[in-house]
């Protein structure tokens, strides 16, 4: 815990109309301070007052990611690199996530064993992977200092063992095949670690509920709590993965209750369960993320996928982008979500690319003809929490009393504090930043964020 007596701070930046990209400021140097001033904006931060346990924040290392960069020359790939995984040079990722066979941000559509019957998987082979995803994936685990946590989600079966024939437009898995389909899971993340790509935890299923023109599959709570309690859990402990972090749901914040209720109210399939994870797709719904955190405080909330959709060219630039991350990321981790994940890291300058057209946005983009890369300004404000939030750090209690700022803060095993502030506002705030009897003063530029470590 913070005992020692602090002189400054760091200070790191990124406002609307200005230069200010993650910005190092002049420290703020602090002097002694009873309790803040009522008259004066404040965030206070109460570091012996600490919340859950951060296990990381990052992004999507898709196929259409690690085609986008197969096709950029050594210098642009080498500067993508840097630009997410050094811990010091750039923003360091520390958790992030990857598809099992092919997802909507895919160029074809493709499973891992395509031989109808094959229910003892002998044909099972992740050689698709080997021309861009495992390459990408070891050139970015090769590239910062702390090795990143990575997670694997399927989004639909393949198409022999589901209802519809089909890997896209929603369908259902099969009853028969419901052990295959478990024994699935441990293939893969048995091949992956074959070829040196460890795998942490994985999804049950990516967006359960939503029958998609992509790769979907359908799941309601009571669906997957049985194929979790009598298929895939089991087959996870006989193949000695118990190891692995299960989650489950992997959908909208809407329903993030309900469907943590019915998988958790049954002893049987939640000891599997490690945690639930969620989107955002649908509404911001941050009391279902408080109320799911406080009713079920021993398991872990994960944010798995989010991304502005409907790419634009002439949008890149906007503003909103960034600020919508700001706030998803400030409210979703102060409500009890342990971990944060972007989705693709990495798209094309169409958004892409994808065999079924739905295009978005990523933080970089990449010109395939030019090599060029175009920064979103999501890429500073995801920034801001990736490059220092760590693995390990814990939140703790962190207040405001001005409606324009917003804030989290976090303790790290060796006593640092980081705290994160938010201004949506059209006004410039000063404010003075209180800790331990200790206060500093700064100011918040409208549309700004802005990271302070002490």
């Amino acid at each position: 815990m913070v005992n020692a007596r602090r002189t400054s701070a760091e200070l790191h930046v990124t406002a609307k109309g200005s230069a200010d990209r993650l910005t190092k400021k002049a420290p703020l140097a602090f002097e002694p301070l009873s309790q803040p001033d009522e008259l004066t904006p404040f965030v206070l931060v109460d570091s012996k007052k600490t919340f859950q346990t951060m296990e990381g924040i990052g992004g999507a290392l898709t196929d259409s990611s690690a085609e986008t960069y197969a096709k950029m020359p050594a210098a642009t790939q080498k500067e993508i690199l840097t630009a997410y995984f050094d811990d010091e040079k750039g923003i360091g990722y520390s958790f992030c996530r990857t598809n099992i066979h092919s997802c909507d941000f895919s160029s074809d559509v493709y499973s891992y064993d395509d031989v109808a019957g094959d229910t003892e998987l002998l044909n099972f082979s992740i050689e698709h992977d080997r021309k861009f995803r495992l390459p990408f994936i070891k050139a970015a685990m090769a590239t910062g200092k702390t090795p990143f946590t990575l997670f694997a989600s399927p989004w639909s079966p393949p198409a022999w063992m589901k209802t519809n024939g089909d890997m896209l437009h929603g369908g259902r898995l099969k009853q028969e095949y419901r052990d295959a389909w478990a024994s699935y899971y441990g293939r893969f993340v048995k091949a992956y670690e074959a070829e040196g790509v460890p795998i942490w935890g994985l999804s049950v299923q990516n967006e359960p509920m939503a029958v998609q023109s992509w790769q979907s599959c359908i799941f309601t709570g009571e669906e997957e709590r049985d194929f979790v309690r009598d298929h895939l859990g089991p087959a996870l402990e006989r193949d000695n993965l118990c190891r692995l972090k299960l989650m489950i749901w992997d959908h909208n914040r809407g329903l993030l209750y309900a469907r943590a209720k019915v998988v958790y109210d049954d002893p049987e399939a939640s000891k599997y369960v490690w945690g639930t994870c969620f989107h955002w797709y649908v509404g911001d719904h941050f009391d279902q993320v408080r109320q799911t955190y406080e009713a079920w405080p021993d398991k872990k909330l994960v944010f798995s996928e989010g991304c502005p959709e409907l790419y634009n060219a002439k949008r890149v630039n906007e503003w909103l982008w960034g600020e919508k991350y700001g706030l998803a990321m400030l409210m979703d981790i102060s409500n009890g979500t342990s971990a944060w994940t972007d989705w693709n890291i990495l798209l094309d300058e169409q958004g892409g690319p994808n065999h079924v057209g739905n295009f978005c946005y990523a933080p970089i983009h990449a010109d395939r003809k030019t090599g060029k890369l175009t920064y979103m300004n999501s890429f500073y404000y995801i920034g801001h929490f990736s490059k220092f939030v760590r693995p390990g750090d814990k939140r703790v209690a962190t207040v405001t009393d001005d409606d324009r700022l917003q804030a989290v803060g976090f303790v790290k095993p060796d006593g640092k504090v980081a705290v994160v502030v938010l201004n949506l506002s059209e006004d410039t705030v000063p404010f003075s930043f209180w800790i331990d009897g200790q206060t500093a003063k700064t100011t918040s530029p409208a549309h700004s964020i802005m990271t302070l470590v002490y």
